[in-house]
């Protein structure tokens, strides 16, 4: 305690205060002298007292922080008591409990980045050790021109997923970094809908897949177009990859009370139970997703609905398609 420059300041000046005090009562009395010495004895011990209290409490934070700088993850009670040291220490407290949280939440974002990296590795390995292996072929001078065009045609194949692999990687990137602002503008669900699935109309096509659309006119919502339409076409886009050659493909649209519901049907062959929980998981592939399912596609429609404060749901049976229920909450532009 007398390490500190106020408690020796503090105690100089109470005795020079009292040299000169009781100089001049013993001139007057010697018995009012002792009464002084007596009072001025019991003030400095009050002053020496409540400093010695306050200074131990600060020792006991200096203490615990020192504990908490060494790893310690016991955190302390916080004080509820009236007082300044009694405020400091639930600061201290709220500072060292935020600080827990934000490396724990440092922990977990290092080994979502280890996997997903992992993931990145292996989803690119893939084919660039196919093309590797094609383009060894292609050397052969004596490759027949119909096996070296089914060759080229494959690896062409091949790039078109790495580039839409990392086309997709570098959205959920963007949206991983909080870096893309969402509009919240109203839009004609039927304008999102033809924004969504305009590219996939040729390849259902192509398919013979009957697509429907049942949206009323009229039908509007908040929420930010572009990024919007891109979860729409993700979950449109793995509808039709699991719908069979002649299958059916559905959109309709209604609002419920304080949202507006999207629905995506198919009757393509459905979700096993065991995979249903977890197919809006990032780089999750089922037991039938396709040879060339990367997994990203329903987990970036999932995150984009939840940054809006929207909601995904998916339900089916093996055999008798899917249905994807989008939640879009109204909002007040």
């Amino acid at each position: 305690m007398f390490r500190n420059k106020e408690v020796k300041y503090g105690c100089a000046a109470y005795g020079a205060a009292g040299l000169v005090c009781g100089s001049a009562v013993f001139a007057e009395s010697r018995e009012g002298f002792v009464w002084f010495l007596l009072f001025f004895a019991m003030g400095l011990s009050a002053f020496l007292a409540g400093n010695a209290l306050r200074y131990r409490k600060i020792r006991s934070l200096s203490l615990y922080l020192k504990r908490v700088l060494n790893g310690e993850r016991q955190l302390d009670i916080p004080d509820n008591a009236e007082g300044e040291l009694s405020i400091l220490r639930n600061d201290i407290y709220k500072l060292v409990t935020k600080l827990e949280t934000q490396a724990e939440l440092l922990l977990s974002d290092k080994a979502y980045l280890a996997d997903s990296l992992s993931d990145i590795s292996h989803q690119l390995k893939t084919p660039m050790t196919s093309m590797m292996v094609m383009t060894d072929i292609l050397r052969d001078e004596g490759l027949p021109a119909k096996k070296r065009e089914e060759f080229v045609e494959a690896i062409h194949s091949q790039l078109e997923r790495m580039e839409w692999l990392l086309t997709s990687l570098l959205k959920m990137s963007k949206l991983d970094a909080g870096t893309i602002q969402f509009k919240k503008e109203r839009v004609s669900m039927r304008a999102l809908v033809r924004k969504a699935t305009e590219h996939l109309l040729i390849p259902m096509e192509l398919k013979n897949q009957t697509f429907t659309v049942e949206i009323p006119e009229d039908l509007s919502l908040v929420c930010d177009f572009h990024w919007t339409a891109e979860a729409v076409a993700n979950v449109v886009k793995n509808c039709m990859e699991h719908t069979p050659e002649n299958g059916r493909i559905a959109v309709y649209s209604e609002t419920r009370g304080i949202y507006t519901q999207l629905v995506v049907e198919d009757s393509g062959e459905g979700i096993a139970p065991e995979d249903l929980p977890h197919i809006f998981e990032r780089f999750y592939k089922g037991k039938n997703a396709g040879k060339d399912s990367v997994g990203i596609g329903l987990a970036m429609a999932k995150y984009i609905l939840g940054i809006q404060n929207g909601q995904i749901e998916a339900f089916s049976e093996p055999g008798k398609g899917s249905r994807f229920v989008f939640r879009l909450y109204h909002l007040v532009v």
